[in-house]
C-alpha cells in the first residue's frame, strides 16, 4: 500500500486515508476517512521497542486519526511536527491509563 498510494518502496506501520480531500471530498461530513495499520509491523516495531502489541497499535491508531484531523509530522513545519508529537503523547497518555485501568 505505502508503494502504490504513496510511492514508497519499503513498509509503513500506518496510512491515513482522508475522504475529506479530493474528488468527492466532504461528500460525508462525519466521515474522517480510513487509518490502515501493518499489523506484521507494528508486531516488529513493538518488539523492538520492547512495549506490548496493543499498545502500538493504539498508538498508531492515534498518528493515523491524527493525520485525518489535518496534523502533519511530514509535510509540515517544524513547529507543525512538534505540536503532533505534544498532542499523541497528551492522549496516548490518558488512552493508556484507560486501557491499564489506573
Amino acid at each position: 500500500m505505502n508503494r502504490d498510494y504513496l510511492q514508497r518502496d519499503k513498509p509503513t506501520n500506518v496510512i491515513s486515508f482522508s475522504m475529506q480531500e479530493g474528488i468527492g471530498g466532504g461528500v460525508n461530513p462525519l466521515m474522517l476517512g480510513d487509518v490502515v495499520i501493518s499489523a506484521e509491523t507494528a508486531a516488529r516495531d513493538a518488539a523492538e521497542a520492547g512495549i506490548p502489541f496493543e499498545s502500538e497499535l493504539h498508538f498508531l491508531l492515534l498518528h493515523g486519526i491524527l493525520h485525518l484531523l489535518g496534523y502533519d509530522h511530514e509535510r509540515g513545519s517544524e513547529a507543525q511536527a512538534l505540536q503532533m508529537e505534544e498532542r499523541e503523547r497528551e492522549i496516548f497518555q490518558i488512552l493508556e491509563r484507560e486501557f491499564s485501568g489506573v
